[in-house]
C-alpha cells in the first residue's frame, strides 16, 4: 500500500476541505482587526500611512544621550512627559544598552530620541537636552543625526517598488513552475500574510506607539519569501499526488492527504526558525526587536496560510472549474 493510500485509509490529522469555512472564518478574524487599524491610521495620521512610520520615511532627527547609569524603558515616563511639555509631539524614545569603556566615557546606556526634523536649530536641541537632564543629570549629548523629508519620501517610494517587483517576480516564477491559478493562490496567501503583519504593527502603533523603519520592509520581504517557500512545498506535493491518484481519489482527498504529508515538515521548519527568533527577541538588541517581532509574526502566519489558506483556495478553484487540473 502506498503512503497516500495508507493516509487515505486513516483519519487525517488535519481536514482542509471538510472545515474550509472554518479556516476562512479564522483568516477573517486574523485580518479584520488589522485592516480596521490601518484604515483608522490612514485617516488620522498626518502622513496618511496605514502604519506609524518612523523618521526613515517621514524625515526627522535623532538625538542620542549617553548616561553612565544603567536604565531601562520603564524609567522614561517622566522624560517623555517633559519632552511633550516642551512642545515635542509624539517623541519616540529608546534605550540602547552598551558596554562601558574608557573610550566611550564609561557610558552604560544611550537614550535615543526620535522627533520631527529640527534642522540646525540650537534652541530645539537645547530644549530636548534640558528635558532629558531633568531626569538624568549626567546625560551627555553624543550624536545628532537627521533624515530629510525628501529622502524619507524617496525611501518610501523605493520600498513600494521593491515590494511590487518581488510580488511580480513570484507570480512569474510560480506561473512557469506550476500554473497561473496556483500562482494566484500563492499570491493571495502572500497578501494574507502581509496584511496580517502590517495590521499587527498598525495596532501596535496605535496602542504602544511602535514605529516602523527600513528594517520593517526587510522583515516583510523575508516573510514573503518564507511564505512562498512553504506554499511551494505543499503545492508540489499536490501536483505529484494528482499525477498518480487523480482517478482514484477526489481532489479534496488529495489536498487533505498532501497537506498531512507535509504538515510535520512545515511545523518543524517553522519551529526551528522561531526558536532562533525568540532568542533574538528576548536577548538581542533593542534596535532589532521590532524587526524580529515582525519576523516572528510573519513566520507564524506564513506557516498557517501555507497549510490552511492557500490549500483551501486551490480546493475552491477546483470546485469552480469542476475538474482537478493536473500540473505538468
Amino acid at each position: 500500500m502506498t503512503d497516500i493510500e495508507a493516509n487515505k485509509s486513516k483519519k487525517h490529522k488535519v481536514h482542509i476541505v471538510k472545515y474550509r469555512w472554518l479556516w476562512m472564518g479564522l483568516s477573517a478574524c486574523l485580518l479584520i482587526p488589522g485592516i480596521c487599524a490601518m484604515i483608522y491610521s490612514s485617516i488620522h495620521y498626518e502622513s496618511h500611512a496605514p502604519l506609524k512610520v518612523g523618521i526613515d520615511y517621514t524625515g526627522g532627527s535623532i538625538l542620542q544621550y549617553g548616561v553612565k547609569d544603567k536604565i531601562d524603558n520603564s524609567g522614561l515616563g517622566k522624560t517623555r512627559t517633559s519632552l511633550e511639555k516642551a512642545g515635542l509631539e509624539d517623541p519616540y524614545i529608546q534605550i540602547l544598552n552598551v558596554q562601558p569603556t574608557a573610550k566611550n566615557k564609561n557610558i552604560t546606556s544611550i537614550i535615543s530620541i526620535r522627533t520631527k526634523f529640527i534642522g540646525e536649530s540650537k534652541d530645539a536641541a537645547d530644549t530636548i537636552t534640558n528635558a532629558v537632564k531633568q531626569e538624568y543629570k549626567d546625560a551627555d549629548l553624543i550624536q545628532v543625526s537627521s533624515v530629510g523629508p525628501t529622502l524619507g519620501k524617496e525611501l518610501f517610494k523605493n520600498s513600494l517598488i521593491a515590494l511590487s517587483l518581488a510580488i511580480l517576480a513570484i507570480i512569474a516564477y510560480l506561473s512557469f513552475r506550476f500554473r497561473f491559478d496556483y500562482a494566484i493562490s500563492a499570491i493571495l496567501g502572500l497578501v494574507h500574510d502581509t496584511i496580517f503583519v502590517i495590521g499587527a504593527f498598525s495596532l501596535l502603533g496605535l496602542f504602544y506607539n511602535v514605529q516602523v523603519d527600513g528594517l520593517f520592509l526587510t522583515a516583510v520581504l523575508t516573510v514573503i519569501g518564507f511564505s512562498v517557500h512553504d506554499t511551494i512545498v505543499v503545492f508540489d506535493r499536490i501536483r505529484e499526488n494528482l499525477r498518480y491518484y487523480s482517478k482514484k481519489m477526489t481532489f479534496g482527498e488529495i489536498v487533505d492527504a498532501s497537506v498531512n504529508q507535509t504538515l510535520a515538515r512545515s511545523i518543524n521548519t517553522s519551529m526551528t526558525t522561531l526558536i532562533t527568533l525568540f532568542a533574538l527577541y528576548f536577548f538581542g538588541g533593542v534596535t532589532t526587536r521590532d524587526f524580529v517581532l515582525a519576523m516572528i509574526l510573519g513566520i507564524i502566519i506564513g506557516t498557517y496560510s501555507s497549510i490552511f489558506f492557500c490549500s483551501m483556495l486551490i480546493d475552491f478553484w477546483n470546485d469552480k472549474t469542476g475538474t482537478a487540473k493536473q500540473l505538468a
